[in-house]
C-alpha cells in the first residue's frame, strides 16, 4: 500500500528547524537583524551566524548554503503589534499585516531580500486581503475560493 498519508512507525524524533538564508554580508545582516528586526545574535563564526528572537532560530550563511530570495513563515503573537514596531525601526516592510483564513500575515525583506512572513491568529469578522507574491504581484481571493492575479493598477 502506498500513499503519503501511510502511517508507520518511527524511531527518530525531530527537534526543531533552523532556517538557512544566504546573506552577501554576516556582519551587515547580523546588524539589521539586531538592531532593527530585534534578534539577538547567538553564535558567529567563519562566515556563519545565528540570531534568534523567541524561540525562533534562523542561520545567516555568506555566500553560501541557498539561494538569496529565500522565505520563511514565522508564527507570532500580535502581527498588527510587530508591524508599528517595524515601522518605527526602519525595517522593510515588504507587505503589511493582511488578513487570510490561515494567519494576519504581514512580510518583511531583509538586505538581501530574503523575506520573513510573521503571522498571528486571523480575524474571522475581517475579510480576506489581497496576497503579494514573490515578484510583488497582487493576488485577491475570488467567491469561488481561488486566487486571481490581480490586474495591474492605473495610478
Amino acid at each position: 500500500m502506498s500513499g503519503t498519508n501511510q502511517q508507520r512507525e518511527v524511531t527518530v524524533s525531530f527537534e526543531g528547524g533552523n532556517p538557512v538564508f544566504r546573506v552577501e554580508s554576516v556582519s551587515a545582516s547580523i546588524d539589521y537583524y539586531a538592531r532593527v528586526l530585534g534578534f539577538n545574535l547567538d553564535w558567529e563564526g567563519g562566515g556563519f551566524a545565528s540570531v534568534s528572537r523567541g524561540s525562533f532560530h534562523l542561520f545567516l550563511s555568506e555566500g553560501d548554503q541557498g539561494h538569496p530570495g529565500a522565505w520563511a513563515w514565522i508564527g507570532v503573537s500580535d502581527a498588527e503589534a510587530l508591524h508599528q514596531e517595524y515601522l518605527a525601526a526602519g525595517a522593510r516592510v515588504r507587505h503589511p499585516p493582511t488578513n487570510y483564513a490561515w494567519a494576519c500575515e504581514m512580510q518583511v525583506e531583509d538586505l538581501d531580500g530574503n523575506v520573513l512572513r510573521l503571522g498571528s491568529d486571523p480575524d474571522p469578522n475581517r475579510p480576506v486581503g489581497e496576497w503579494l507574491d514573490m515578484h510583488g504581484q497582487a493576488w485577491e481571493r475570488s467567491s469561488d475560493g481561488d486566487w486571481k492575479r490581480v490586474a495591474a493598477r492605473q495610478e
